[in-house]
């Protein structure tokens, strides 16, 4: 079975290709080389699994005959859609370019699935859909009131594909992450944003030399020490959610949507404390203020993904940050290596 991956070469497209190929997927990837990184490209492209790497194309969500010649001159049976601007700072200061990409960009992508009778695609959403919580942990019932563009513009494309599930019989798996963390458990490909966002990378990009000290942005809150909770899921757990997400469509599964989270929260000062045991090295640290907008806690409620797509988080949170940081000792000394060539040593 041929899966296209859009985002393929970014962090969890990265992780969800690989688990596409490990279970026996041929995985065909569509990327813009926007924010996806080169050495996840490179590392596709050698993973050893029952399935393969189709290829790698270079096209964008913006470019619809693009997008039509992907499906045109490609065997394609269903979509993993994770091509998306993410940052919710930047979706405040430019509204217009999260529009046009997530929104008009991933219409282009189901005009072009559906000219050729493509009709299975699992989503990349968000919690942010959700907006500032009513209750705590937060189901998939609760009210949708996204505050941001970045949350907006997911909530307006799934209602789009309840319309085209409607009219045009195109079934849909929404899969509302919570915080996504971790790195693949060999080392194959990870997390490297710029800028980077996360906490956990940025607690672990303070443990280098010549780092800024770890900026915790408010420990005020209503909150067992004061700092915010949040729900980290595994970044390879939630690749395993694709598949089974996948195979939900693939056994004639309705159009539905899910959290995926562990229904557990941890506060930022727990995560910047594991940090610290797991690197064996204390980490500056400065407390500002709060950020505008923070809520005190964000947990997930996960039992329908339980019941409906039997996905179980099965990885923790000190694995998570394990990982993360074999990946970040892994980037820099590729980048130290990359620069010594460069200097001619």
């Amino acid at each position: 079975m041929n899966i296209l991956v859009t985002g393929g070469i970014g962090y969890i497209g990265g992780h969800c290709s690989i688990t596409l190929m490990e279970k026996g997927y041929d995985v065909l990837v569509a990327d813009n080389f926007g924010t996806g990184r080169e050495e996840i490209g490179n590392a596709l492209k050698n993973v050893k699994a029952p399935g393969k790497l189709l290829g790698i194309v270079k096209v964008d969500l913006e470019d619809q005959d693009g997008l039509r010649d992907v499906f045109n001159f490609n065997e394609v049976d269903a979509v993993v859609h994770l091509a998306a601007l993410s940052q919710v700072e930047e979706s405040v200061k430019y509204p217009d370019k999260y529009y046009r990409n997530n929104i008009d960009g991933t219409s282009n992508l189901l005009d072009a699935m559906l000219n050729a009778n493509v009709k299975k695609i699992v989503f990349s959403s968000t919690a942010a859909v959700y907006g500032e919580p009513d209750y705590i942990p937060i189901d998939e019932e609760h009210p949708k009131r996204p505050i941001n563009p970045y949350g907006i513009s997911k909530m307006k494309i799934e209602n789009v594909m309840d319309e085209l599930s409607d009219s045009r019989g195109l079934r849909s798996v929404r899969l509302r992450y919570f915080n996504v963390a971790g790195a693949d458990s060999e080392c194959r490909v990870g997390e490297w944003h710029d800028p980077e966002t996360h906490l956990i990378p940025n607690i672990l990009k303070s443990t280098f030399t010549s780092a800024e000290p770890f900026k915790l942005f408010g420990n005020d809150y209503d909150t067992r020490d004061g700092t915010c909770v949040r729900d980290y899921v595994n970044v390879e757990d939630l690749a395993d959610a694709h598949i089974l997400a996948l195979e939900y469509l693939c056994k004639g599964g309705k159009t539905d949507y899910f959290n995926i989270g562990t229904n557990e929260g941890s506060t930022v000062l727990e995560v910047y404390k594991e940090c610290e045991s797991v690197t064996k090295k204390k980490i500056p640290l400065t407390v500002e203020p709060r950020r505008a907008g923070d809520p005190a806690v964000l947990t997930a409620d996960n039992s329908k993904a339980k019941k409906v797509l039997g996905w179980e988080p099965r990885r923790s949170l000190r694995h998570s940050i394990e990982t993360a940081y074999e990946w970040e000792k892994k980037m820099r000394s590729i980048g130290k290596i990359a620069e010594k060539v460069e200097k001619g040593f």
